[in-house]
């Protein structure tokens, strides 16, 4: 780092990383604000007796964790430059992490709920299975192959009026919407909503109204009432995918399948199978109780990749046609060669038992990750089948705050609920957690050590 200026850190802006006040959690606080790179080598660190006066701890607590991590060589003082980061101080708390193929918190996805890749079937034969189509680029676009279709049909919980396919999940969740919701209309949606899905209503300009759950479902009360306040739509997540603590009933899909049917005004419905193969059981589904007006989403990224970038619509015909109107004018569609490859994967022997292989580990993981939740006394929340732990906590944005100077960065709640809950939520994706017990046990002390503390701002 260049001697002309030194990057200079007060005391407030460190303390205020800190996950205690005694010498481990000091130490151990900046060991992770050096492996997040918060920390770069040449930073002076303020003085002992001024993060001492800040944090209100005594100068010999400090100078035990300013001796600890000079042990490690994390750090070093000079006679008249102060106390700096150390040249190689990164790379000297990373090898150890990394030497056991771990490469540290930071670097582990635990937010968007990325399929982890090693669990996924190889691409390579269903690729070449799909370049022998004898309509391969022939003219004309196939909005779903034959090929597909026979092999999905037979899986899909309703008869479909008709299909088409799109990229992944999100973009025929969409694409559906817009058929579903003209700009300045209202719709109702299953809470907790896909991760970025109310900053894009917000770019079709469509205003949500979020339903309330019981442990069977969305609630018909809630329905009922989004429907009276003039939504006219409903985006229904069957599987509860991203659910707090409940899974949907079949019983309960006929009760709002009931609620829509007696509607005076024709209500669409978007079901939205983001889990996919990777579902235990197939979700419930409104299709066969409200012919003509369900479009069911079935998504297939996290099960077989996402550079296989094909999602399958099948459902009401009306929807369908304005889903396709929606793409580029009605000018788009998926590659045959992608459609006739995820065909391949879901009719092939292997690529179902890596489904479910991956299936089982994810289970393992949450909960893996629950439990040690709990045993740090902390209270996090999931559904049978979901890819995301949540965790209770008095204040979301300082717990949001104290993991990310850890290098940990989580979901945030509020994020995916149309009215901010009463309860501050993290949100937690165990698809890429490490299949080590002593590591998910660490990641539940780290979380513990920071929503269990008090963020202090200073404005002087």
């Amino acid at each position: 780092m260049p001697e002309a200026r030194a990057i200079v850190v007060d005391a407030e802006w460190l303390y205020a990383r800190m996950s205690g006040r005694s010498a481990a959690d000091i130490r151990d606080s900046i060991t992770l604000l050096i492996e997040a790179g918060e920390l770069s080598a040449g930073t002076q660190l303020p003085t002992i007796r001024d993060f001492a006066r800040v944090a209100g701890i005594s100068v010999g607590t400090v100078a035990d964790a300013w001796g600890a991590l000079r042990k490690q060589a994390l750090i070093e003082t000079h006679r008249r430059g102060g106390t700096i980061v150390a040249a190689g101080a990164r790379a000297a708390v990373i090898r150890p992490r990394t030497s056991g193929g771990f490469p540290g918190w930071a670097h582990v996805d635990l937010v968007q709920s990325n399929a982890d890749v090693t669990l996924q079937p190889s691409l390579a034969p269903a690729l070449l299975s799909g370049l022998d189509a004898v309509e391969l680029n022939t003219s004309g676009r196939d909005q779903m192959t034959e090929r597909l279709r026979a092999v999905i049909e037979p899986t899909w919980p309703f008869e479909a009026e008709a299909w088409m396919t799109a990229g992944g999940g999100t973009e025929a969740l969409l694409l559906a919407t817009a058929a579903a919701a003209p700009r300045g209309s209202i719709i109702a949606v299953d809470e907790p909503v896909v991760p970025g899905y109310l900053e894009t209503l917000g770019d079709l300009g469509v205003t949500p109204i979020g339903l309330s759950s019981d442990e069977h479902g969305p609630t018909v009360e809630s329905l009922r009432a989004a429907l009276m306040a003039g939504a006219v739509a409903f985006v229904f997540q069957p599987g509860g995918p991203f659910a707090l603590d409940r899974s949907v009933s079949q019983g309960r899909a006929n009760e709002l399948a009931e609620v829509i049917r007696e509607h005076p005004e024709p209500i669409w419905v978007i079901e939205d199978d983001s889990v996919g193969p990777l579902a235990v059981e197939t979700p419930p589904s409104m299709g066969a109780l409200i012919p003509g007006r369900v479009l069911r989403i079935r998504s297939f990224c996290r099960a077989y990749g996402i550079d296989l970038r094909t999602s399958v619509l099948g459902g009401s015909a009306e929807l369908v046609r304005r889903s396709i109107a929606e793409r580029s004018h009605g000018l788009g569609s998926n590659s045959r060669i992608l459609q006739n490859a995820l065909a391949y994967l879901v009719s092939d022997g292997a690529a179902q038992a890596s489904v479910d292989r991956a299936r089982e580990r994810y289970a393992s993981r949450r909960a893996a990750l629950l439990s040690e939740l709990i045993r740090m006394g902390l209270r996090p929340l999931a559904g049978p089948d979901s890819l995301i732990v949540w965790i209770e906590v008095d204040n979301e944005v300082d717990a949001l705050v104290a993991l990310a100077s850890r290098g940990i960065s989580v979901g945030s709640g509020r994020k995916t609920f149309v009215s901010l809950p009463n309860r501050g939520l993290l949100r937690i994706s165990v698809t890429q957690l490490p299949d080590d017990r002593p590591l998910i046990a660490e990641l539940a002390g780290l979380i513990a050590g920071a929503v269990g503390g008090t963020l202090r701002e200073y404005f002087d």
